[in-house]
C-alpha cells in the first residue's frame, strides 16, 4: 500500500488482484447480489485509490480496508432499504427473520424429509442463516471467520470496542446455533456445519494472519 501511496500503478494492480475476490465474497454475504458485490467491492478500490496520500502504516492494511469496507455496506444496506428492495420482518433487536429458511429446508428435503441435503442446498441454507443475523453480527462473522481477523482488528475496522465485538460474534454463534439446530437434529445438515458455525471468532487463525501479510504492497 505504500507503493500505492506513492502512485505505483502496478502495485495498485497487484492490491485489486489480492483482494477483490474476498471483498466481493464479504459484499455478497451482506447485500445477497453477486453483480451489486462486485461493483461495491470497486467502490471500495476507488475510495482507496482516493485516500491512498492519507493512508499510514501504521496498522494492518486489512483494517483499513475493511474500515472502508463496512461503510460501504452499511450505506448499501440503507439505500436498498429506503427503495424497500430488501424485505426485512425484524425481531426487536434488529435481527431478519430466519423464516424464509424454513420454507428453503422444506422445499428442498420434499417427499423425502431425511435426506441429507446436497453441497449447493446446504450452502443456501447457511447463507439463508447468515443473512438472517443482523448487518453488525454478520460482518463482524465474516471477518472473523473468513478472514481471520482477530477482535482488536475487526473492532478497528468496524470502529467499535473489543468487547462489542466479543459480544455481536458470541450473539451471532447463539443465533446461528438456534437457527440451524433444528435441521441438523432432523439430519438435513451435517452436525459439523453446526459446529463450525459455534467455533466462529474463538480465534484467529493462522492462514489470515499469513495472508494479510503478503497482502502488504
Amino acid at each position: 500500500m505504500l507503493q500505492v501511496r506513492d502512485d505505483d500503478a502496478a502495485a495498485f494492480e497487484e492490491l485489486v488482484s489480492r483482494y477483490q475476490v474476498r471483498l466481493v465474497s464479504v459484499f455478497e454475504n451482506m447485500v445477497g447480489r453477486r453483480s451489486m458485490a462486485e461493483d461495491l467491492a470497486q467502490e471500495v478500490f476507488l475510495r482507496i485509490y482516493r485516500a491512498r496520500k492519507r493512508y499510514t502504516a501504521g496498522s494492518r492494511f486489512s483494517t483499513w480496508l475493511y474500515r472502508i469496507a463496512h461503510n460501504v455496506a452499511s450505506n448499501a444496506r440503507r439505500s436498498l432499504a429506503r427503495r424497500k428492495e430488501v424485505n426485512v420482518v425484524a425481531s426487536s433487536d434488529g435481527e431478519m427473520s430466519a423464516q424464509p429458511l424454513t420454507h428453503m429446508v422444506q422445499e428442498a428435503s420434499g417427499l423425502m424429509p431425511t435426506r441429507q441435503l446436497d453441497q449447493v442446498e446446504r450452502a443456501q441454507i447457511v447463507r439463508a442463516a447468515m443473512e438472517s443475523l443482523n448487518e453488525r453480527q454478520r460482518m463482524a462473522l465474516l471477518l472473523s471467520k473468513f478472514e481471520g481477523m482477530s477482535y482488536e482488528e475487526i473492532a478497528n475496522s468496524m470502529e467499535l470496542s473489543v468487547s462489542a465485538i466479543k459480544s455481536l460474534l458470541s450473539r451471532a454463534r447463539v443465533n446461528l446455533k438456534d437457527i440451524l439446530s433444528p435441521y441438523i437434529q432432523e439430519g438435513l445438515l451435517s452436525e459439523s456445519i453446526g459446529e463450525s458455525m459455534e467455533q466462529a471468532g474463538d480465534h484467529q487463525s493462522d492462514e489470515g494472519r499469513e495472508r494479510d501479510h503478503h497482502g502488504e504492497v
